[in-house]
């Protein structure tokens, strides 16, 4: 039996929200350098043809661009998300390792969206889908809008302890 003690994965999940935070941050200045913005249809870039496209847009909003013009109520509320994950990682309140990663790649993706908002005031937005009217929206948004549909998803079907006996 190995009588190391078992090392704290703080590291991978400070490198997994710095990666989520690096591809969000790429994705942006990409196509603020090479999207106009409010493109016209044929400015827009095709990336999944049918599907989804690349836009350019400014939203100073939230979901669905909610409650515009809350720029430092928004970052406000990043603080206090990014406390609370803090707080449960860090005294065990997330006890499956999926919580943690969960909470850890959307707090990422909530950093990511929180960087634009107290740097510009507002958040930029690319990912457009073509089969459906839908939100414009970000990398950082899908990590953040995926954990936690799985989180739910996953809590609402994880066995109860006495199930498990």
């Amino acid at each position: 039996m190995d009588s190391k003690p078992k090392k704290s994965p703080a590291g991978l999940y400070v490198l997994a929200a710095a990666a989520v935070i690096a591809l969000d941050r790429l994705t942006k200045v990409w196509v603020r350098a090479h999207i106009p913005l409010d493109p016209s249809a044929s400015e827009e870039i095709p990336l999944i043809p049918g599907v989804v496209h690349l836009s350019h847009i400014r939203n100073e909003g939230v979901a669905f661009g909610m409650l515009q013009g809350g720029r430092w109520a928004f970052v406000a509320l990043l603080g206090v998300f990014c406390a609370l994950v803090l707080w449960a990682l860090c005294t065990g309140k997330l006890t499956a390792s999926w919580e943690r990663w969960l909470a850890v790649l959307a707090m990422g993706g909530a950093l990511s969206n929180g960087i634009d908002r107290a740097v510009y005031g507002y958040v930029t937005d690319m990912l457009e889908l073509e089969f459906m009217r839908f939100a414009v929206f970000n990398v950082a948004d899908c990590f953040i809008c995926v954990c936690a549909v799985l989180y739910m998803a996953l809590t609402l079907f994880r066995k109860s302890p006495e199930e498990k006996e």
